[in-house]
């Protein structure tokens, strides 16, 4: 369950529909359900993130506004998943976001996550991504 957090301003509900959308697509074409991937935005407040002790919004910007100030994105996968498999979206993140070599500041974290680590719930129904279904707790007496 491919789970990536992506940290930028602000970007339009069209423009994040549209990354994400793009994501989807990558990784439904590596294999990936396409309900299993979640794509997480969470817009930055400026002040709020620092490189060599500046804000990055100090930083030279020579972007076109085409793509973000800045980015720091955070991608859960399994641990299974290669070099090529990780390079690959990498390089999608970033051309989606529109982040290049005239992005001031683009941070890209791979977090190998095993299925048993992750937890989904629905309901009162609450289950691992491995498929193992969690115990229900003894009932008190």
């Amino acid at each position: 369950m491919p789970t990536i957090t992506i940290r930028t301003p602000e970007l339009p509900v069209p423009r994040r529909r549209a990354v994400a959308l793009r994501l989807t697509r990558w990784l439904t074409a590596q294999g990936v359900q396409a309900g299993h991937v979640v794509v997480r935005f969470e817009p930055t407040e400026d002040g709020t993130v620092f490189s060599g002790g500046m804000p990055v919004e100090a930083l030279p910007d020579e972007t076109d506004g085409s793509g973000p100030r800045h980015a720091s994105v955070t991608v859960c996968v399994g641990p299974d998943r290669d070099d090529v498999f990780r390079d690959g979206l990498a390089r999608c993140i970033t051309e989606a976001l529109g982040a290049d070599a005239r992005t001031p500041f683009c941070y890209l974290e791979f977090r190998p996550t095993s299925p048993s680590d992750v937890y989904l719930g629905a309901g009162e129904r609450l289950r691992r991504a491995d498929g193992t279904a969690v115990r229900p707790e003894p009932a008190a007496v």
